[in-house]
């Protein structure tokens, strides 16, 4: 697939971003686990935390080829980075773009579409991860105010975030039907950051333990209607597997760079080691790997702008992307040899940062599961 000329403009706009702005501290950010408020503004400036949000609301107003050709680039600069971004665009955005009502969209579109807040969705809990209808969160509703209580798991951005998305149960013997979703600021009482957790990658962002005591969100802030819950998460959910394919070929491209750059320059044998046919072979392998999962995540992309179903190729293309990432991130190491295996070159930030990309958003057990499902109904 083709960019056109929109398209590509935005794709190169987030790849100069992420190479002037990004990657010369991502090692540092990495180290530190922290990342200036200030790159997320920038990014907001650019258009980058509402790629699909309308203009009027403070966004690019591009469609969503344009947003995960934008993913791949930051995610190029850093893995964690671009998963701030898009839990931003979606489901956070997106959600509130697609079920809410002016109001809503003025006082929690228009800053998490210009960066000047960061959203983060609180779906997952201890005992609820890829089956979201098991969730046991309480809304129980007092007068014209819902109070919420409850725990919410592997929660980006739960502490540095203004703006949550929270999915709750409000009728427990409704079932599925019986889950709302409600839009709140971070700052009110009763939203409780229990724990940031120490991770292996995606040390750039706050990975967080929630938990909601006796937190009261207005009537009026919750988004759509009762039982609008599931229906919105999952609405999500195909943009979001296409959203991490790209950035598993964004980590994975940087690591092609990084190995590719790396053979040329060291010599064993009196020559580059690129010259060697086994390290020559290996880099093929890659690029040609990389740029097939590149041309699955568009493709998807492409029918979603058409409004076309793509369960099946968000599936597939989440599936090979983050397996492909695996492969191309390994041989990245390999070819670095033992230098591969310090924190002096970027490879092993790469290796570590892309591992989380076969987990969210859906396993690649569950991925299978539902290509298989897709596969039986033809």
């Amino acid at each position: 697939m083709l960019l056109n000329e929109q398209q590509a403009g935005i794709r190169d706009m987030a790849r100069d971003f992420a190479r002037k702005e990004i990657t010369p501290y991502a090692a540092q950010w990495d180290r530190e686990e922290f990342v200036s408020r200030e790159t997320f503004a920038k990014m907001g400036q650019l258009g980058l935390m509402g790629v699909c949000v309308p203009e009027e609301w403070g966004g690019a107003g591009a469609d969503f080829v344009s947003y995960v050709s934008a993913m791949e680039g930051i995610a190029y600069g850093d893995a964690g980075i671009a998963n701030v971004m898009a839990a931003n665009n979606s489901p956070v955005a997106a959600g509130v773009a697609a079920f809410g009502n002016d109001d809503q969209k003025e006082r929690f579109l228009r800053p998490l579409a210009s960066g000047c807040k960061i959203g983060a969705f609180l779906l997952s809990e201890p005992q609820a991860g890829s089956d979201a209808a098991s969730i046991v969160t309480r809304a129980q509703k007092r007068g014209d105010t819902y109070v919420l209580n409850g725990t919410k798991n592997f929660i980006t951005c739960g502490g540095t975030a203004g703006i949550a998305m929270i999915i709750a149960v409000t009728d427990p013997s409704a079932g599925k039907a019986g889950i709302s979703c409600f839009m709140t600021e971070t700052n009110n009482a009763g939203y409780i950051v229990a724990r940031k957790e120490k991770k292996l990658g995606h040390r750039t962002n706050d990975t967080c333990q929630i938990v909601l005591e006796n937190l009261e969100i207005p009537e009026s802030n919750m988004l759509g209607r009762p039982g609008d819950g599931l229906k919105i998460a999952l609405s999500a959910l195909d943009s979001g597997r296409v959203g991490v394919a790209a950035q598993s070929v964004g980590v994975a491209q940087a690591a092609f760079d990084a190995a590719l750059r790396y053979a040329r320059e060291r010599k064993t044998f009196g020559k580059a080691i690129v010259e060697h046919q086994a390290v020559a072979f290996q880099l093929a392998d890659m690029a040609t790997k990389i740029e097939v999962a590149r041309q699955m995540y568009l493709h998807a992309a492409s029918l979603k702008d058409l409004g076309r179903q793509c369960i099946k190729e968000a599936s597939m293309a989440k599936l090979f992307a983050s397996e492909m990432v695996e492969t191309v991130t390994s041989a990245a190491i390999q070819i670095h040899g033992g230098y591969g295996f310090l924190n002096d070159y970027p490879v092993e930030k790469f290796y570590r940062d892309m591992r989380v990309f076969k987990i969210y958003d859906g396993t690649s057990e569950v991925q299978k599961m539902l290509i298989a499902r897709e596969l039986q109904k033809n």
